[in-house]
């Protein structure tokens, strides 16, 4: 990496933090959070969940090993930035097809290096998450700060992050001839693996698809996915829950899970710096065991709005205590705030899948 500052990151509050451009050189409005993971900066810049956000990175040296085609969560990346201490554009690794660099060049993401991403992100978490600006160095503090009052942020991002399109991914059971309909709000491509393991067809559908829709394909469950921005903005979605829950089985994670909390009369609230890492405890509260888990999300249920709702909690995290998993045996419903699917991360949460398959059998 050159020693050179010609960019730098201008957060709302005032704050400045100047570093070295790589990648795209497109100046960039942002949301700006922190991840923890110690790997899987691949996985985070094609998660569809980063829509409009960047990413400050914990682990001090980012890119080391490359990009490989296979890790890719999305083929359309919606993450605005990322921001490292130590950027890396010599990796070492043999399934290395690219360079962290050209492949955030050729999805139009910012990047900056060379920051003290140790101060930024005891800031963030001190001040919360904010919005800032990515821009030249040049680019005069007083002016970018004005800028940033100005802007008004986007509430699209799962309208952007959605397909435009039905599709269907062929089940590898051929004595299945029902399917799993899955509501895409920013899916992630691993999910959609987890998910094929069910031999069933998938089909999948945009985020605004009316229940009338879903149930025209011989559906026999229903899984409603991750996704960026605010639960509350994707009122056709819970609409469209609210209209199958107890005619169907669903399993949502984490957007999803807020939009399921949502359709069943709960409330949701924004986290002041959110979850983003690969090493959150959860606990089962049915169980009592322990599970590490991935996660990805700005926003979380109300716990005091559970208690109106026909939901009970199944899971909460051990850190701050917020609401992790809520079920409705009745309705053959169940959701979870983290990501099972552990692209990248652990896979502890993976019998979850095999939950909603068994539902979807017994039925």
């Amino acid at each position: 990496m050159e020693d050179r500052f010609d960019r730098k990151l201008v957060l709302e509050d005032g704050s400045v933090y100047r570093g070295s451009g790589f990648g795209s050189s497109d100046e960039k409005m942002v949301e700006l959070v922190f991840n923890t993971s110690m790997a899987g900066y691949q996985e985070i810049i094609s998660d569809p969940s980063y829509t409009d956000q960047a990413v400050v990175m914990t682990y001090p040296l980012i890119g080391n090993y490359g990009i490989c085609s296979d890790d890719f969560e999305s083929e359309v990346f919606g993450i605005s930035g990322l921001i490292v201490r130590n950027h890396c554009n010599s990796p070492s690794n043999f399934r290395c097809e690219d360079t962290l660099e050209n492949t955030m060049k050729a999805h139009g993401i910012t990047g900056i290096a060379g920051v003290d991403t140790r101060m930024l992100t005891r800031h963030i978490r001190t001040m919360g998450s904010m919005r800032a600006l990515i821009t030249s160095s040049e680019t005069d503090d007083d002016e970018a700060l004005e800028r940033l009052k100005k802007t008004v942020p986007a509430t699209d991002q799962v309208k952007r992050a959605s397909t435009k399109s039905i599709y269907t991914i062929p089940g590898e059971d051929p004595g299945k001839h029902k399917c799993i309909a899955v509501i895409d709000c920013g899916i992630k491509g691993n999910i959609l693996k987890m998910l094929a393991k069910s031999g069933y067809p998938l089909v999948v559908f945009p985020w605004d698809t009316d229940h009338e829709t879903i149930m025209k394909y011989d559906t026999a469950g229903v899984f409603i996915s991750n996704g960026p921005g605010n639960p509350e903005d994707c009122v056709p979605t819970i609409e469209t829950i609210r209209n199958l829950k107890g005619r169907i089985p669903i399993f949502g994670i984490c957007l999803g899970h807020q939009m399921i909390s949502l359709a069943y009369g709960a409330t949701t609230y924004k986290l002041k710096f959110g979850h983003r890492g690969g090493n959150h405890p959860v606990k089962n509260i049915k169980t009592g065991k322990i599970e590490i888990t991935s996660q990805n999300h700005s926003y979380a249920v109300v716990p005091e709005s559970i208690g109106d709702t026909d939901l009970s909690v199944t899971h909460i995290n051990l850190l701050d205590n917020t609401i992790e998993g809520v079920e409705c045996e009745r309705d053959d419903l169940f959701s979870v705030q983290y990501h099972p699917e552990s692209a990248p991360g652990p896979c502890d949460s993976a019998y979850l899948f095999d939950r909603f398959f068994e539902i979807i059998g017994r039925r």
